[in-house]
This record gives structure tokens, C-alpha cells and sequence, in this order.
């Protein structure tokens, strides 16, 4: 993966894992059937890694993008590619004479810009009369609609029919071809026979109902040109994209033993939290009990207070009455109180 040009999550750079890989090295794989001695045009090339990828077999490729820093980047990783350039430049401008390539290729482009209609016209313009477009886009109902997906980078999906409008308007001749990542068994013949491809696609549940097709494309993939020979120089072909080392095939099972791992984490943590819940919910009904608990001594604590109040007020009286006897009693044991006795009786004293 290239340092100097990080993977944003749409521009696609070669290592980085996933489907996002076997999709873009397998499209361009399939473009250059059509490219095999002809002078090519990359728009939107990216990386450059189609552009380069294609300049195996084409005369010459010019691989044009809007991002100076990607144009920057494949300059410099190209650079010894003898009939490979790049150029900066906006899609609807290109920096070609009018009917200048053979072949034209954009991948993953018309969906990103509000000027579709304009793209595809300066497609046409740079084309010879007999030039061939190969084009991709979302399948916008299979891509964005069953899904429930929405991609940021989009500014405008197209359907089928209006992907026909579009590029049908100056491009007559067209050829559908469907594109869907999935895992493949692939069976091919040894030396150079030649052989003829055959899809067979079934769902587990139907066995019996298979058929020789590819439904509901992910990717719509058009060759196009304004003549029926140009489109058909080529004969229809499947073309199978096989992941040597397994890379992707081994991504999805890490991924799917790390969704293994993490959902039976999740069981756990499930069982954790419905364990703490339980606990917590033990722990709030002892604090009830406690704080009914503490409430009803507080009451029986007040309730005795008060008594003792009471009780205390009680004694402190019959105190008062002792200390006034304890006092009398004193008095008497003077002889002077003895004295003034007769005149205490008579009311004289006190």
C-alpha cells in the first residue's frame, strides 16, 4: 500500500484487503481484452495501477484524474513505463485531440459527478468514429437501494435504463456486462486450448434451478462504441478474477472467526451485565430493607426520646419537691427555725 497516498475509503490502492480489491484489478483485467494494441485513455485512473496494468498489452495508455497529488503519485511509481502518461485534468476536459483513442475506460467515475451528460459527450469526442468506451457504475438498486447504503462519495447513482439513456445517447451499440464479488470455484482448462467460459449460478435452497447467468449485478460494466462491428470484434466472454493466494477468501474468515470470537464475547458480556443487573437489583432491595429498617428505629428512637423527656421533666419535678423537703429539713435542724416556729404557725413567718 502506498505511503504517500493514503486510502481514503473510495480511491482504490492497490493492498489494500477486502472486495474493494478483487473488484477494481478485476475490471480492469476484463478492459484489457478491448486494449491489445490500441491507444488508450484511463479517466479517472486513480493510483495509476489500471493505467499501468493495461499498458502491458496497449500501444499507449494516458491515464487522467482530477487529484494532482494521485497524478503526482502514479508519475512517480510509473515512471518506467515507456507508453504510459498522466495527466491532471477534470473528466469533462481532457486533455486529448478530438478521435485520438481507440479505447476509452472509466471505472467508478460517472457516479461521483453532478455532469454526466457532459462526461460521456467528452468520452465521445476523444474516440475515433469506431473507438470503443468501457464503463462501470453501482447497479444503484442492487448497490444503494436493497442495501439501505448510502455512499458519501456519490453525487448521482443511475439505474439500468437511465445508464442506457445516458451513454445509448451516443454510443448505440451497447453490451451489458454484469459484475458481483463473491467466492468462486473455478475450473479451467490446462495449456492453450481454446475453450468457451460457463456460468453456472444456483442458491443452496434451489439446487435444482440453476441457470447460466449472473443475477442482480452489483456493478453495471458497458462496452459501447457507435458501430455493432466495434462492439463486436470481441466475442461475449466470462471472465473470472481468481485470488491466487487467497487473500481475500482468508480476510473473510478472519473476519468471520473475529465476528465468532466477538459475538460469543458479547454472550458473555450479555450474561455479565444481566448478572450485575440481578445484583444491583438485590443490593436496592437490601438498601430498602435497611432504610425501612433505619426509618422504623429512628421512629421507636424518637419515640423513647420523647418518653425519656417526659420521664426526665417527671423526676426533675419530684426533684424539685425533694430539694424543697431536703431544704425545709435542714431549716428545722437550726435552733433558730425552732424559735421562729410559733410565729410561722401564727403566719407571721414563712
Amino acid at each position: 500500500m502506498s505511503g504517500d497516498l493514503p486510502f481514503t475509503g473510495e480511491r482504490f490502492i492497490p493492498g489494500t484487503p477486502g472486495e474493494i480489491w478483487v473488484e477494481h484489478w478485476h475490471r480492469y483485467h476484463f478492459a484489457a481484452r478491448w486494449c491489445e494494441g490500441k491507444r488508450v485513455v484511463d479517466v479517472a485512473c486513480g493510483e495509476g495501477y489500471g493505467s499501468a496494468l493495461l499498458a502491458r498489452g496497449a500501444a499507449h495508455v494516458t491515464g487522467v484524474d482530477i487529484a494532482p497529488e494521485a497524478i503526482e503519485h502514479a508519475k512517480n511509481c510509473y515512471a518506467l513505463l515507456a507508453n504510459a502518461q498522466f495527466a491532471c485534468a477534470p473528466c469533462t476536459a481532457l486533455p486529448l485531440a478530438d478521435a485520438s483513442v481507440d479505447v476509452a475506460v472509466s471505472f467508478e467515475t460517472v457516479e461521483h459527478i453532478a455532469e454526466q451528460d457532459e462526461f460521456v459527450a467528452e468520452l465521445a469526442r476523444v474516440l475515433k468514429p469506431d473507438g470503443v468506451l468501457v464503463l462501470s457504475c453501482p447497479n444503484k438498486l442492487e448497490y444503494s437501494d436493497k442495501r439501505s447504503f448510502a455512499n458519501e462519495f456519490h453525487v448521482k447513482e443511475l439505474y439500468r435504463d437511465e445508464l442506457a439513456a445516458l451513454v445509448g445517447a451516443r454510443f448505440p451499440h451497447l453490451a451489458w456486462y454484469g459484475q458481483r464479488p463473491s467466492f468462486f470455484s473455478v475450473i479451467a482448462p490446462e495449456g492453450a486450448r481454446a475453450s468457451v467460459g460457463q456460468l453456472i449460478e444456483s442458491a443452496e435452497a434451489s439446487i435444482t434451478q440453476s441457470r447460466a447467468a449472473l443475477s442482480h449485478p452489483l456493478y453495471f460494466l458497458l462496452v459501447a462504441a457507435r458501430s455493432a462491428a466495434a462492439v463486436d470484434a470481441l466475442p461475449p466472454a466470462m471472465s473470472v478474477f481468481a485470488d491466487r493466494d487467497d487473500w481475500v477468501h482468508r480476510d473473510y474468515e478472519k473476519v468471520m472467526r473475529d465476528l465468532d470470537f466477538h459475538a460469543g464475547r458479547g454472550k458473555e458480556l450479555t450474561a455479565q451485565v444481566e448478572e450485575c443487573v440481578r445484583s444491583i437489583a438485590e443490593l436496592e432491595g437490601t438498601v430498602r430493607r435497611a432504610e425501612d429498617a433505619r426509618a422504623g428505629l429512628e421512629a421507636r428512637l424518637a419515640q423513647r426520646e420523647s418518653s425519656l423527656q417526659a420521664r426526665a421533666a417527671e423526676l426533675a419535678a419530684k426533684n424539685l419537691v425533694i430539694n424543697d423537703k431536703d431544704r425545709q429539713l435542714e431549716q428545722r435542724r437550726g435552733w433558730r427555725w425552732w424559735l421562729k416556729l410559733p410565729l410561722i404557725r401564727m403566719g407571721l413567718l414563712k
